[in-house]
């Protein structure tokens, strides 16, 4: 595998069906059944009072931002404020997508709501894309949620840490999407009965912003902008710095998640706008596990795993050489060391272009 097609109807995936890789069983830690009828119950409490904060300290935010523009003594408060629109809802757009966050379904499908608008991923396309990207968690020409693609864009990422690239790529698949004009790739994942959705919220959400831009025009400033929209430019980027990290410079093609994903154990502020995503391997192994359950989990299965990285500075220390090595060598990858305590990788399994794994 030296060139690799990333669509999601080339040649990479109809390879992906003929070696099976679309409906495999993936490698799971052992867990006793009621440990894991324990780890899967949801709570509201948690999400609520999260939720609080969050929310709380964004109109806390906006409101000095607003009494003190334009002076640049606003600058901290909208930067705080930018982080929770444009990275913390990054998390809430995914746990509320996975319906775990709450217990109550209506409380999920709010929080999803405004999550989603606020990031500009459409909510009916996103449901179906990430589900796609948990059955084929990066198999190549079935996941459409690969962010480091072989050989990786790194200047393209880069940008993507102020929402450059990302941003207005999503507005303008939004414009699309109210067009009633969906790609070929979304049509493979997108259930005809689920499309009509996808133009109303899209066609909702371009009122929203025409409504923005008038009470901009009218009011002279950039202020509703600063609200609505730009943070999604200006907080992208600590939603990138932590997302990256999750299965970039990892395995591609196989079928056990301690080979493409990541564990990071970060500082309580990241965790909080990440909302224990950092819990990455534990996450896709067991999806319905709520995110406030995540480090218990991982504190039963760890001995299990790969020894996660120390820091959020450490993972890019070490993945960083490992893409730019990609950049001259599409088939180079990390190969996540498993502790004497775990069950070894079934590599027979596998169909990864095994090249060299970076030892």
């Amino acid at each position: 595998m030296t060139k690799r097609d990333y669509s999601l109807s080339g040649p990479d995936t109809k390879r992906a069906v003929e070696c099976g890789l679309t409906a495999i069983s993936w490698y799971h830690s052992d867990i006793s059944r009621s440990e894991m009828r324990s780890l899967m119950q949801r709570k509201d409490q948690p999400a609520i009072r999260d939720t609080i904060i969050l929310f709380g300290s964004m109109i806390l935010f906006a409101a000095i931002g607003i009494q003190l523009w334009p002076s640049l003594w606003s600058a901290p408060f909208w930067l705080a404020y930018g982080v929770l629109y444009g990275s913390a809802m990054d998390s809430r757009w995914h746990e509320c997508g996975h319906g775990t966050a709450f217990k109550t379904r209506w409380m999920n499908t709010v929080v999803y709501q405004i999550a989603s608008f606020m990031m500009i991923r459409n909510p009916v396309i996103w449901r179906w894309s990430h589900m796609r990207h948990h059955t084929d968690t990066l198999i190549v020409g079935r996941d459409p949620e690969i962010v480091a693609m072989r050989p990786p864009a790194l200047f393209r990422i880069a940008l993507n840490f102020f929402g450059i690239l990302d941003a207005w790529h999503s507005w303008g698949i939004m414009l699309r999407h109210a067009r009633e004009n969906l790609t070929v790739d979304e049509q493979t994942f997108v259930p005809e009965i689920e499309r009509p959705r996808v133009f109303k919220i899209a066609r909702i959400w371009v009122a929203i912003y025409i409504a923005t831009i008038m009470a901009a025009l009218w009011m002279g400033s950039i202020l509703p902008f600063m609200l609505v929209g730009l943070p999604r430019l200006y907080g992208a980027w600590h939603h990138v710095l932590t997302g990256i990290l999750q299965h970039s410079g990892l395995a591609e093609n196989v079928i056990d998640h301690r080979l493409n994903s990541r564990t990071v154990y970060m500082n309580p502020i990241s965790r909080f706008i990440y909302w224990n995503m950092n819990y990455h391997v534990e996450h896709h192994m067991f999806p319905m596990v709520p995110f406030h359950n995540l480090p218990k989990l991982h504190d039963i299965i760890k001995d299990d795993l790969p020894i996660p990285n120390t820091s959020i500075w450490q993972a890019y220390r070490e993945m960083l050489p490992v893409l730019i090595r990609q950049l001259s060598y599409e088939d180079f990858f990390l190969k996540r060391e498993l502790p004497a305590s775990a069950k070894p990788y079934r590599e027979d399994l596998h169909i990864t272009a095994l090249g060299d794994p970076a030892e």
